[in-house]
C-alpha cells in the first residue's frame, strides 16, 4: 500500500510539473528579447538575452496603451456577458422547469442541441448578422455572447431549479405572490451557490473565447475592439513579436489570477452563510 501511494505522488508530481511547464517557459520568456525567444525558446536567460522588464514595460505602453485597453474591454464584455446569461438563463430555466408547455419543452431541448453544436457552423451566419445588426462592437458582443452561453446555463439551472420543492412557490401563490415575485423571493435566493458555479463557469469561457471576436467583425476586430486574447495572437503569432506579448500574457494571467481568488472569496463566503 505504501508503494502504491509512492508510485501514485510520483505519477502525479510528473503530471503537475508538465501542467505548469508551459507557463514557466512564458513567464522566462518574458524576460528574454525577441530574438532570443525566437532561437532559444526554452533556454535560460543569459547575459545577452536578458533585457529584464522592458518587455513589460513595452507591452503596457507600445501603441498607445492597447495591453490596458484589450484588457478593459475583455474585463467589459466578460463581465456583462456573465451578467446577462445568468439573469436572463435564470428566469428562462425557471419558467421552462415549472411551465411544462408545448413551447417551453421546445425551447429547452433547442438550449440543449445549442450545447453540442460548434462554434464554426454557424460562424459565417453569425458574422454577417451581427455586422447588420450593429452587434461587433464591444458595448454589443455581450448579446452575442449570450447566445453562445445560454444553453449550457439553462440545462444546468433547470435541473436545479425542479430539485427545488414545488410546494414551497404553491404556499406562496396562496398568499397572493404571483409569479414575477415567486422568482426574486423564492427561487433567485435558493440558487445562490449554483449562481457562483454558473458564474465561474460564464466567466471562464467568455475570458478564453477568441474566434468569436474574430469572427464577429468582417476581417477582425480594429484596435479600438481588441481584446487580450486577440491582441497576444495578433502581435504575437502574426507579428512575430514573441517577446513583449509574452510580458503581456504574464500581466494577463496575474489579472485572472486575482479574479480567481475574488471569486473563491465569494463562493466561500456564500457557503458560510
Amino acid at each position: 500500500e505504501e508503494r502504491g501511494k509512492m508510485v501514485l505522488t510520483i505519477i502525479f508530481t510528473v503530471i503537475c510539473i508538465a501542467y505548469i511547464m508551459p507557463i514557466l517557459i512564458v513567464l522566462m520568456n518574458s524576460f528574454k528579447s525577441n530574438a532570443a525567444v525566437n532561437t532559444e525558446t526554452f533556454a535560460f536567460p543569459d547575459a545577452n538575452s536578458f533585457v529584464g522588464f522592458q518587455n513589460y514595460i513595452k507591452g503596457m505602453t507600445f501603441g498607445n496603451y492597447p495591453f490596458v485597453k484589450a484588457v478593459f474591454y475583455s474585463l467589459f464584455i466578460t463581465l456583462v456577458s456573465s451578467a446577462l446569461i445568468l439573469l436572463c438563463t435564470s428566469m428562462a430555466a425557471w419558467y421552462v422547469s415549472r411551465v411544462g408547455s408545448l413551447v417551453s419543452k421546445i425551447v429547452y431541448y433547442l438550449c440543449v442541441f445549442s450545447m453540442v453544436v460548434p462554434f464554426q457552423m454557424v460562424m459565417f451566419t453569425l458574422s454577417r448578422t451581427a455586422n447588420k445588426l450593429h452587434l461587433d462592437t464591444p458595448w454589443t458582443i455581450p448579446v452575442i455572447y449570450l447566445g453562445f452561453g445560454a444553453g449550457l446555463a439553462v440545462f444546468m439551472f433547470s435541473g436545479f431549479v425542479k430539485s427545488i420543492p414545488l410546494e414551497i412557490e404553491e404556499a406562496a401563490a396562496i398568499d397572493g405572490v404571483n409569479a414575477w415575485q415567486k422568482f426574486w423571493k423564492i427561487t433567485f435566493p435558493l440558487i445562490g451557490p449554483f449562481f457562483t458555479i454558473n458564474l465561474v463557469l460564464s466567466m471562464k469561457n467568455a475570458l478564453g473565447t477568441f474566434d468569436q471576436v474574430v469572427a464577429l467583425t468582417e476581417g477582425g476586430p480594429n484596435s479600438s475592439t481588441e481584446t487580450v486574447t486577440y491582441l497576444i495572437w495578433k502581435g504575437g503569432l502574426t507579428g512575430g513579436e514573441y517577446a513583449y506579448q509574452t510580458a503581456n500574457a504574464v500581466l494577463f494571467f496575474i489579472v485572472l489570477a486575482i479574479i480567481a481568488f475574488v471569486q473563491l472569496r465569494i463562493s466561500r463566503s456564500q457557503e458560510q452563510i
